[in-house]
């Protein structure tokens, strides 16, 4: 093999992944952009170029403005709720304690399970009349605590984010488990010869060199659950009214009614969001990130 076709070997590889890129994503993606500021829905049967005349529509649709403010309230919400208890989990079962194994399984296992499937659990879980919490707290004493979790505008997105983050919070754990598991242990002993407790270890030894799963974990929190689907469909669809309305619902309902152009223009817009949030993050974390 020659010498400058050894050089050029390495960049060969790039082919297949150009085609690729192209083929399942920026070909649908320009496709999607060009059709989100044209006219296309069922009712014509020649589409028209309209500019950004989808996009003013969708910024004076009030449903849109709510289901904007959902999405954000549900993805801050499930981010920072499934990472604390992530983290606490991880904490807890990097400890030598019995059954361990069992435990980080029970815990992950949720995770593995469809959302939709779960979704439909919870509708049970969560019944006003025969659900096991309602239920719980009646047997208890606790009447005043039993409530219509998913039909009640007050408690229904709450729901819903609790629901989501028992399934999501073993994957954090997973996550900052393996890098609990890469941390010298060298640094933790020469903490320990120093007489440090264990906040001061986690807050100056552990958790910096724990940046790197913070990362990971938050950005793929936020790029889920901005553009969560599965588990609103399943439990609310969307209601009751607009109370649990998000983008993804939006997009359906949209697209339900056939006015394919809006739609398209939607999702385009939802992946504006998605890269305007997740990517600032990304950055900010990884620029604090300390190498082993």
């Amino acid at each position: 093999m020659s010498k400058g076709y050894r050089q050029k070997y390495p960049y060969y590889f790039l082919v297949p992944g150009i085609v690729v890129f192209s083929i399942f994503f920026l070909i649908p993606m320009l496709s999607g952009f060009y059709y989100s500021l044209t006219d296309w829905n069922i009712n014509v049967r020649k589409i028209s170029f309209i500019g950004l005349d989808n996009f003013r529509e969708l910024f004076s649709d009030v449903k849109l403005v709510t289901a904007l403010k959902n999405s954000l309230i549900y993805a801050i919400s499930v981010t920072v709720l499934r990472n604390f208890i992530g983290l606490a989990l991880a904490l807890l079962l990097n400890t030598k304690v019995r059954l361990q194994n069992l435990f980080r399984t029970t815990f992950f296992l949720p995770f593995v399970i469809a959302p939709m499937i779960i979704g439909y659990l919870f509708t049970v879980i969560y019944h006003p009349d025969f659900g096991v919490l309602n239920q719980g707290f009646r047997t208890i004493g606790l009447n005043m605590l039993a409530q219509d979790w998913l039909h009640d505008p007050k408690y229904a997105l709450f729901s819903v984010i609790v629901v989501d983050v028992w399934r999501t919070s073993g994957f954090a754990m997973v996550i900052y488990l393996a890098g609990l598991q890469l941390i010298p242990s060298e640094l933790l002993e020469a903490a320990d010869i120093d007489g440090a407790g264990f906040g001061k270890k986690f807050t100056y030894v552990m958790f910096p060199l724990l940046i790197p799963s913070v990362t990971i974990n938050i950005v793929l929190s936020l790029i889920g659950t901005i553009k969560v689907f599965e588990m609103i469909l399943a439990l609310t669809n969307g209601g009751p009214g607009y109370a649990t309305e998000v983008l993804n619902t939006y997009i359906m309902s949209v697209f339900s009614i056939g006015l394919c152009g809006l739609g398209t223009a939607a999702n385009t817009l939802l992946s504006f969001i998605i890269i305007i949030i997740s990517m600032p993050v990304f950055f900010f974390l990884k620029r604090r990130e300390i190498e082993l």
